[in-house]
């Protein structure tokens, strides 16, 4: 069996954020030997700092952990009817690094909104931002997770059997795309 390494992506920096939770429950239902939840927490970017200062260590942290690890899940908030700015700022920056690191890279997308769409707006705008990496971006099934400050539990897991298993059913396809 192949140890696998799983890139954790949250679209937003809040620490109990819901798109922090589906991320981890995410991994959990993946099962990776090792589980890396990657800091957005990044300076923004502009033109002139790079050029002055070159690309900052941050920045190439989580490019070289996106090159490194085996997959990538990304969970994105929606913020007025797109991802957040921190991930895309993230993007931005990570596309100013040397080499390629999202190229041929399983990644699976899904969201996590207050609103009844559970972010679909955003994860559509999300893939087409990620187009340009090319990546192996999977297809579905897709995670709309509506009223998401009341799909969890205490421990951090979802509460909807439904939502479990779209869930795990992205996670093995997930799997199964590292494994390929």
């Amino acid at each position: 069996m192949t140890d696998l390494t799983l890139l954790g992506i949250s679209g937003s920096l809040r620490r109990e954020a819901t798109n922090r939770k589906l991320m981890r429950e995410a991994a959990r239902l993946f099962a990776p030997d090792r589980f890396i939840e990657a800091d957005l927490n990044l300076t923004l970017y502009d033109g002139d700092n790079e050029k002055a200062d070159g690309i900052p260590a941050e920045v190439q942290a989580l490019a070289d952990q996106i090159a490194a690890a085996d997959a990538v899940v990304i969970s994105t908030p929606e913020y007025n009817k797109g991802p957040s700015g921190v991930l895309k700022n993230a993007l931005d920056w990570v596309s100013r690094t040397k080499g390629k690191p999202w190229a041929d890279k399983p990644v699976a997308v899904m969201s996590a909104a207050a609103g009844r769409s559970g972010g679909e707006r955003s994860q559509a705008a999300l893939r087409s931002f990620l187009v340009p990496f090319q990546p192996r971006l999977l297809t579905g099934p897709e995670v709309h997770l509506a009223d998401s400050s009341n799909q969890f539990d205490d421990q951090g897991q979802l509460i909807s059997e439904q939502y479990t298993a779209t869930l795990q059913r992205l996670m093995d396809k997930l799997r199964a795309e590292a494994l390929r």
